[in-house]
């Protein structure tokens, strides 16, 4: 009993210890910045669910870094309208107004691919800007890709002054929020390396 306890000891510390070693090399890859902001893309997509995605969706459009935008993962209540008011921006032009489509189906970042993808074929989207975290950013890469492997995707990360992506272990906030995205990046890319059955979009 004490050589099979002291057996389950190592194994959980070394797997501990590679999962920290994963977390480390996980965040000193995650983008620091922008690294293509010249390439004009078909359309834009925005990812909700966290500050500073949607007004640099909003600026991406006006400045013609695309004809159209998508903003993914919408709440069914909320109208374009209402999220213009929400970035302060009740000037928005109507012109580009018509430009942005509003995905109400998706809840997370799995729903969001699928979402993404059966926008782009509907639009006959080719290639897509994509705007999110940049912590965000790798797990949103490899599902979109695996959803839409045909559609060139350009990331365009934000950086929200809430995440200290530089010297994100002295921050407790900052700390967890890399360890979760760590462990879902993990288990998306185990689905899709054995094929496990993924989350559907309806």
């Amino acid at each position: 009993m004490r050589r099979a306890a002291r057996t389950l000891l190592v194994a959980f510390a070394i797997a501990l210890a590679l999962w920290a070693l994963g977390l480390v090399r996980f965040v000193a890859t995650m983008p620091g910045e922008v690294s293509d902001n010249r390439t004009r893309t078909d359309a834009i997509v925005v990812l909700t669910g966290g500050s500073d995605r949607l007004a640099t969706g909003l600026k991406l459009l006006r400045e013609d870094y695309a004809g159209r935008l998508l903003i993914s993962g919408v709440a069914e209540t909320l109208t374009l309208e209402r999220l213009l008011e929400q970035q302060n921006l009740t000037d928005y032009p109507a012109e580009l107004r018509r430009r942005v489509s509003l995905g109400h189906m998706a809840t997370n970042t799995v729903q969001n691919a699928f979402e993404t993808a059966a926008w782009c074929r509907e639009e006959g989207v080719r290639s897509i800007r994509l705007v999110t975290a940049g912590y965000h950013m790798k797990r949103s890469l490899l599902e979109l890709q695996h959803a839409m492997p045909d559609v060139r995707i350009i990331p365009h990360p934000v950086f929200p002054d809430a995440v200290k992506q530089g010297q994100w272990w002295k921050y407790p906030g900052t700390l967890l929020l890399m360890t979760r995205e760590y462990s879902k990046f993990l288990a998306a890319s185990l689905v899709h390396m054995f094929g496990l059955t993924s989350e559907e979009f309806p």
